[in-house]
C-alpha cells in the first residue's frame, strides 16, 4: 500500500476525553474514531490490526477443534425468558420490540442463542463433545463507557461454547482452552496473569480470567509472591486469621450477659475503637442488604416467609429480599462473593428507610441480636459451618444495639444469635495471608481480556436441552463457555507496547510489517524505493511505501506514531546503502540496497518467532 492511497488521519493534539495511552494513541494514529458515547468505528489501519488479533484467535480455536459459527446479533427475547435472565440481567441488556411486538435482545452474550441452536441439532451422545465459537458483535448498555474501545457499549467478542456428556470431558476442553488462551495472548505480544475469578451473572462451578496489568484496570488482582496464587479480588480467598485484642491475645468465650451501652454518635468502627478501647476485630459489623433475584429457597428463612416466589418462565427466584450481613469489624463485605453465596443477580446496601424498618436501628447501630425480620448471613470470620455444625470464630463481641445510639457488649455468636447461612464473603486485601501457602499477598490493578467458565447445566437444564445416552436414556448435557474481548485485547497490546512517540506494534499484530520511507520521492531514491516495495510485496511482506511529498521529519513522526515495526529509509547520502531500523530499538544499521529485501525478510521472520 502506498501512503498516497491510504486513509490515515493522524492527530497532533491529544483529545481531552482520552485518559489512557491506548485511547490516546488509537485516536492520534487514526485507528478509530468516535461515533457516539461508547461507540467507536475502526478506520483502515485500526481494522487491519484488529483483523490480525481476530485471525490469531481464529487459528488457535481451529487448532483445538472448535468450529466457527455465526449466530445472529439480535436474539428473540423468549430465549432469555427461558433462561431466567430476562429479569436478572439488568439494565445493561438492550431490549427492543419489533413491529409485530416481538421482544428482542441485542446480544450482550450468547449462551441462550447457542444453547437454543444446539438443542435443535444434538440428540445423541455420539454428537458429544462439540465446541462451537463465534467472533461477533455484542452490545452492553454500560452506565459509564470509558477508555475508548477498552470499555465501549458495542464491542466484538470471541465466545466459544462446548457441550459435554461428562464432567471429565468438560475438564479436557476447559484445559485445552486454557492452553489456547495462553498461546493467543503470547502471539499477540501480551503478558497476561491467569487468575481465579467469580463467575458472576454467567453462573457455573468454576472460572479463570486472563488479566493484564493496568493502572486504570477495573479489577484488583490479589497475588502471592511465594506460590504464585492469583485471583481477582471478587474471588480471592485468604488464610483465616484470629481475632485478637490490643495485646495480641485471642478473645475468650464469655458467660457474661449482653449489656446495652449508651454511646451517642459512636457510629463508625474508628469511633467504636476509641469508645470501647479495643480492636476492630472484636466488633461485629451488621449491614442490611437488598438482594435481587435470589435463587435460594427462602421459604423457611426468618423474615422471608411472606415473600412471593416467582415461578414463571425460567428459573424461580425472589425478585427482592433483604438480608442482615455480619462480618468482623476490621473487614469489608465483598459484594460479588455475597451475590454468589445468595445466588443473586445483584446485591446492594439497603436504603436508610429499609434499614430502620427491618432492624429497628439506623445504619451504624444495627446488630444481630434480636434481628428477626431478615435472615442473617455471617462471614466465616464471625461464624462458619464445619462438619455440618456452626462454629463461632470470634467471642465476647461488641455489636450494634438494635436502636439508635446504643451498642451491645458481650455478644456471643450462636448464643445470642444464629446465622441462617455462612460463607466466605470478606474482601481480601494486600497483606492478608495466602490461602495456599500462607505467604503475604500483594495487589495490582488489571483488566480482563479473557474468561473461561465451567457452566455445568445452568443453561441446558432450564432451556430443556437433552440427548439420549448409550442406554437410550434422556440426559442433560453440561457446558463450558470461553470468551475473549477482541477490541480490549487490541487496546491492551498498545497499552503494553508504546513509547513517547507512539505505538510499537509487535510484528504479529502490526497493520504493516515494514514501511519504506524515501527522504525525497524522486530520482534515484524513488527508483530504489519502488524496487524494494515491489520485491517485498511479491514475496508476501506487508509493506507500506510513504510516497507523500512531505518533509522527512513528518514522515518519520507519522510512522513512529503508527507503530510500524520496521522502517527502511532511502536517503541520497547513504546510497547505495539503505538504513534499516526496528521501531522498538534506538539504533539503525546500513545495508546495501541489493540485499535489503532479504535482510527485511530475515528480521520479520526473527521477530515473528518471538510471538510463536
Amino acid at each position: 500500500m502506498k501512503m498516497s492511497q491510504l486513509f490515515m488521519p493522524t492527530l497532533r493534539e491529544v483529545p481531552a476525553e482520552a485518559v489512557i495511552v491506548s485511547h490516546r494513541l488509537m485516536l492520534r494514529a487514526g485507528l478509530i474514531r468516535k461515533l457516539g458515547n461508547g461507540l467507536y468505528s475502526y478506520l483502515p489501519m485500526g481494522l487491519k490490526a484488529f483483523r490480525k488479533v481476530e485471525n490469531i484467535i481464529r487459528e488457535e480455536m481451529d487448532n483445538i477443534g472448535a468450529l466457527e459459527i455465526k449466530p445472529t446479533v439480535v436474539v428473540p427475547g423468549e430465549l432469555w425468558r427461558e433462561s431466567g435472565r430476562w429479569d436478572t440481567m439488568g439494565d445493561a441488556m438492550l431490549r427492543v420490540v419489533n413491529r409485530v411486538n416481538q421482544e428482542l435482545v441485542v446480544s450482550p452474550t450468547a449462551e441462550e442463542a447457542v444453547t437454543a441452536l444446539m438443542r435443535a441439532e444434538i440428540s445423541s451422545y455420539k454428537q458429544l463433545p462439540v465446541t462451537v465459537y463465534q467472533i461477533n458483535t455484542k452490545y452492553r448498555d454500560e452506565i459509564r463507557p470509558r477508555y475508548g474501545v477498552m470499555r465501549g457499549r458495542e464491542f466484538c467478542m470471541k465466545d466459544a461454547y462446548s457441550f459435554h456428556a461428562t464432567p471429565e470431558s468438560l475438564d479436557i476442553t476447559y484445559q485445552e482452552m486454557n492452553k489456547a488462551y495462553r498461546k493467543i495472548f503470547k502471539r499477540c505480544g501480551l503478558t497476561v496473569i491467569p487468575v481465579s475469578a467469580d463467575s458472576g451473572a454467567m453462573g457455573g462451578s468454576g472460572s479463570e480470567e486472563f488479566m493484564v496489568e493496568s493502572p486504570v484496570g477495573d479489577d484488583t488482582l490479589i497475588i502471592c509472591p511465594d506460590c504464585g496464587y492469583a485471583a481477582n479480588t471478587e474471588k480471592a480467598a485468604c488464610k483465616p486469621d484470629i481475632a485478637v485484642d490490643n495485646e495480641g491475645k485471642p478473645f475468650e468465650k464469655t458467660d457474661l450477659p449482653v449489656e446495652s451501652v449508651h454511646c451517642p454518635g459512636v457510629e463508625s468502627i474508628n469511633d467504636m475503637m476509641e469508645f470501647f478501647k479495643t480492636t476492630s476485630r472484636q466488633f461485629i459489623k451488621v449491614l442490611i442488604y437488598k438482594v435481587h433475584n435470589s435463587e435460594l429457597d427462602l421459604s423457611a428463612a426468618p423474615g422471608c416467609r411472606n415473600l412471593e416466589r416467582v415461578t414463571g418462565e425460567g428459573m424461580p427466584h425472589y425478585p427482592v429480599s433483604f438480608f442482615g450481613v455480619c462480618i468482623r469489624g476490621d473487614l469489608e463485605v465483598n459484594e460479588a462473593k455475597l451475590a454468589a453465596l445468595l445466588k443473586a443477580s445483584e446485591v446492594e446496601l439497603a436504603c436508610e428507610e429499609d434499614v430502620i424498618r427491618l432492624s429497628g436501628a439506623p445504619h451504624g447501630f444495627v446488630g444481630p441480636v434480636g434481628l428477626k425480620d431478615v435472615p442473617i448471613v455471617c462471614d466465616n470470620s464471625v461464624v462458619e459451618l464445619k462438619d455440618g455444625n456452626f462454629v463461632a470464630n470470634v467471642h465476647d463481641t461488641v455489636t450494634g444495639g438494635s436502636r439508635a445510639d446504643y451498642d451491645y457488649l458481650h455478644v456471643e455468636p450462636l448464643r445470642d444469635f444464629t446465622p441462617w447461612i455462612t460463607g466466605d464473603i470478606r474482601t481480601v486485601v494486600a497483606g492478608d495471608r495466602c490461602c495456599k501457602c500462607g505467604g503475604e499477598y500483594y495487589s495490582k490493578k488489571g483488566n480482563e481480556l479473557g474468561h473461561i467458565f465451567k457452566l455445568g447445566d445452568k443453561y441446558t437444564k432450564v432451556m430443556n436441552m437433552t440427548y439420549l445416552d448409550e442406554n437410550g436414556k434422556s440426559q442433560i448435557p453440561i457446558m463450558g463457555c470461553y470468551g475473549i474481548g477482541v477490541d480490549r485485547t487490541l487496546a491492551s497490546i498498545i497499552e503494553e507496547h508504546n513509547d513517547e512517540n507512539g505505538i510499537i506494534w509487535p510484528m504479529s499484530i502490526a497493520p504493516y510489517q515494514v514501511v519504506i520511507v524515501p527522504v525525497k520521492y524522486s530520482d534515484k531514491m524513488k527508483e530504489i524505493s519502488d524496487g524494494l516495495y515491489e520485491t517485498l510485496k511479491k514475496s508476501g511482506v506487508e509493506v507500506l511505501l510513504d510516497d507523500r511529498d512531505e518533509r522527512p521529519g513528518v514522515k518519520f513522526k507519522d510512522m513512529d506514531l503508527a507503530g510500524i515495526p520496521l522502517r527502511v529509509v532511502v536517503g541520497e547520502k547513504n546510497l547505495p546503502n539503505v538504513e534499516i531500523k526496528l521501531r522498538k530499538e534506538s539504533q539503525s544499521s546500513l545495508v546495501p540496497a541489493d540485499i535489503a529485501c532479504q535482510t527485511v525478510r530475515d528480521i520479520i521472520k526473527r521477530e515473528m518467532e518471538l510471538y510463536s
